[in-house]
């Protein structure tokens, strides 16, 4: 012990000096000065008028406000789900008039740059082929769409790729997604053209495709690297690059067009929750969700608008040479073949500017417009009847137990003396 005297006082030995050190220590701790120290301090530091207020938010205790976030959330996944097959299956029929009006090359008198003049056209065709002549090429536009999707899969597992990127990405990581998205294009080009005849046909003039066709036909696209082996058939790498280059500057304007408008709508909602006060977390968190599927649905739509005269210069090239026998929209009840002459897409459009004019451009926006007003319309009937039958449930519902009313009552009444 006699060599551990240094540790324990400021001096070396135990007596006086020592028991002085450690009462003179025990004083310090006790001091009102120690306490004040703010290593000690367990309270919140001042606020400053650099610190940013924080807006409110109100925990969702009622089971008013609990059953009315469920309701709105049974909502949102219901037009969710609604907005996804109108995407892919209810708007196939537009898709199909749309593009047979922008290969046909031939027509003069009626553009159909307005859904007005092609409600007759339907009308004749569905007397004249059947109501199926609309949804032609159904299956292979949702097998290209699933092979997309499985090889953006497979290569971004076996590359550093991402499959997904946010506003929080790097500019490498957006690189490479877009190098994988224009990878997907590339593969899958030669069959989104056979799916592409499929979808522009005449049911009466050519034989119905099978289930499988469309991947039997992309092969022998894939193969035919000469021109001249099937007429005047364009070699699969010319149109790799325009095909490319349309996918992905059309990927990327949707994705600005969408960050915009969800930027802009979750802007004004914080905007208007501050001016408020206090609000539910969970609301806050369903507003999102529908802020992000708007956003969602305005960038897809206003991607088709703007890309509409790309679009037609691109189907145009793709067809030619298939020798395709499609319906002549002009009057729904003649059919014409597409034979045409293009070098390039360049040569496509500036042949199309010649003689057809600006207006050749936008053969069909009428039935893009017709889609977009469908679409709009059927998400809000969806809507429109998920909020009745939630209504319609919850007045349904058995009221709670008496004894359970009382308890929340004098739960609520002992709450409330407690604040006073």
């Amino acid at each position: 012990m006699a060599g551990m005297k240094g540790y324990f006082g400021p001096q070396d030995g135990y007596g006086d000096e020592d028991d002085e050190w450690d009462v003179r220590n025990e004083e310090i701790f006790h001091s009102s000065s120690y306490e004040a120290t703010p290593r000690y301090d367990k309270r919140k530091p001042p606020r400053t008028l650099f610190d940013k207020p924080k807006a409110p938010v109100a925990r969702v205790n009622s089971d008013e406000d609990q059953a009315y976030l469920t309701t709105k959330k049974f909502i949102t996944d219901g037009v969710g789900i609604a907005t996804l097959i109108t995407e892919n299956l209810l708007s196939h029929p537009f898709v199909v008039i749309r593009r047979q009006c922008q290969v046909n090359h031939d027509s003069r008198r009626r553009y159909h740059t307005t859904p007005f003049t092609l409600l007759p056209v339907i009308m004749r065709l569905n007397q004249r082929q059947g109501l199926s002549t609309l949804w032609k090429g159904l299956g292979s536009v949702l097998l290209v769409r699933g092979m997309s999707l499985a090889i953006e899969d497979v290569i971004s597992k076996i590359t550093p790729w991402p499959k997904e990127v946010s506003r929080l990405s790097t500019y490498k990581q957006w690189g490479q997604h877009l190098l994988l998205k224009s990878v997907t294009l590339a593969i899958v080009t030669p069959f989104y053209v056979a799916s592409l005849v499929e979808t522009v046909q005449s049911d009466i003039a050519s034989e119905k495709p099978g289930i499988f066709d469309v991947f039997r036909e992309g092969m022998c696209r894939l193969f035919s690297w000469s021109g001249t082996q099937r007429g005047r058939m364009l070699p699969i790498l010319a149109l790799v690059v325009p095909t490319v280059g349309y996918g992905v500057a059309k990927y990327a304007f949707s994705k600005i067009l969408r960050s915009t408008i969800a930027g802009t709508l979750h802007l004004s909602l914080r905007i208007s929750q501050n001016n408020k006060g206090a609000y539910p977390r969970d609301s806050y968190n369903q507003a999102a969700q529908d802020i992000e599927l708007t956003a969602s649905m305005f960038a897809v739509l206003g991607a088709e608008v703007v890309f509409f005269p790309f679009e037609t210069i691109l189907h145009r090239i793709h067809l030619q040479g298939t020798r395709t026998i499609i319906d002549n929209l002009e009057s729904g009840r003649e059919v014409v073949a597409i034979l045409t002459k293009y070098e390039g897409a360049l040569d496509c459009y500036t042949t199309t500017l010649e003689s057809e004019g600006v207006a050749g451009l936008y053969k069909g926006f009428g039935a893009l417009v017709m889609q977009c007003a469908v679409h709009f319309a059927l998400i809000k009937v969806t809507k429109i009847l998920l909020t009745q039958a939630s209504t319609l449930f919850r007045s349904a519902s058995p009221p709670p137990p008496i004894h359970e009313l009382k308890r929340t009552h004098t739960a609520e009444n002992v709450k409330l003396v407690n604040r006073l």
